[in-house]
């Protein structure tokens, strides 16, 4: 496979898992706000830095309004990473790598592009958010979907699978940084009274609460929470889950492509390195500087899978 093709790939699907993750945190952030009395702006500055959002924001805006952010995540050209933007860059990969996808793919990333833009076409209202949100995620389903159900299990699945991993792991150890570490800041806190209904949106931003009531019951502890995004390897948007797929995808392309890379040794040293810890060697470590290193060695191993493929060739 051509670099070029292997890195449209790779970015068609990052973008679509983007799109997906941006639509949760704008959900989960509007869900908090509707149950604040007073000022929600800490709220809403804390979602635009778990989307890594906040310095473009700042650039533009002095204020943390609602409906000012709902718009800069959703709708905003000037910001690279609004919905708008990502499935526009989607749509762009797909077509110029359209001969490597089956007709069900394209259709499915055209449709998800024609749907996005007609309703992102002007600033969404409350009234209209939560439909808008659930037709982002919907469309995004139908390409994975797709994908699943029609493409071959070869290199250009293999790049598919790691656009969506690097995504989806780079956003769960973000959410975890921002959102676990401001309400836990120390280990003295293990334990302690907290806010259920941030907890409720840490586990909603990426959609677990149902897998996790399934396996831990009703009760909210900060541990259990920790070990189920983190090491939890049933779960979907987990960390182990996510650094596990990456290592498995790199594997198929070594025995396609038949070289040792090192992207596939920083993939293996994540999964029998730091997602391999127990959770109170993490806790030990500290959350915030465990999430930031692991957020470090998902950027390494991304720039990396990209030098050994080529992907500008």
């Amino acid at each position: 496979m051509l670099g070029k093709t292997a890195n449209g790939i790779f970015w068609m699907y990052r973008s679509l898992e983007r799109a997906e993750n941006t639509s949760r945190l704008v959900e989960t952030g509007q869900r908090i706000a509707l149950t604040r009395l007073g000022d929600t702006s800490d709220e809403w500055r804390s979602i635009l830095q778990t989307a890594g959002v906040i310095s473009g924001y700042d650039q533009h805006y002095d204020s943390y309004a609602g409906d000012t952010v709902i718009d800069w995540l959703l709708r905003d050209l000037n910001n690279s990473s609004s919905v708008q933007s990502v499935i526009r860059n989607a749509r762009q990969n797909a077509r110029l790598v359209r001969t490597a996808l089956t007709h069900d793919v394209w259709e499915a990333t055209n449709g998800c592009y024609m749907e996005a833009t007609k309703h992102l076409t002007r600033k969404v209202t409350e009234r209209d958010l939560p439909n808008v949100l659930g037709l982002v995620r919907q469309r995004a389903a139908l390409v994975r979907g797709a994908t699943h159900g029609t493409m071959l299990r070869n290199d250009i699945y293999d790049f598919a699978r790691l656009g969506t991993f690097i995504e989806r792991a780079d956003n769960t150890a973000r959410i975890l940084d921002v959102k676990y570490y401001v309400l836990l800041p120390s280990m003295m806190s293990v334990g302690s009274s907290i806010d259920n209904v941030q907890w409720d949106t840490i586990l909603r931003s990426l959609s677990a609460n149902g897998g996790f009531r399934m396996e831990y019951g009703s009760a909210t502890s900060p541990r259990d929470i920790a070990q189920f995004l983190i090491l939890d390897r049933r779960m979907p948007r987990s960390l182990a889950f996510c650094a596990n797929k990456l290592r498995e995808n790199l594997h198929y392309l070594e025995n396609t492509h038949g070289s040792d890379k090192p992207s596939i040794t920083m993939a293996e040293d994540l999964v029998s390195g730091p997602l391999s810890r127990p959770i109170d060697d993490i806790f030990d470590q500290g959350l915030h500087e465990f999430t930031q290193d692991t957020l470090a060695k998902i950027a390494k191993l991304s720039r990396q899978i990209e030098i050994d493929f080529r992907f500008y060739e």
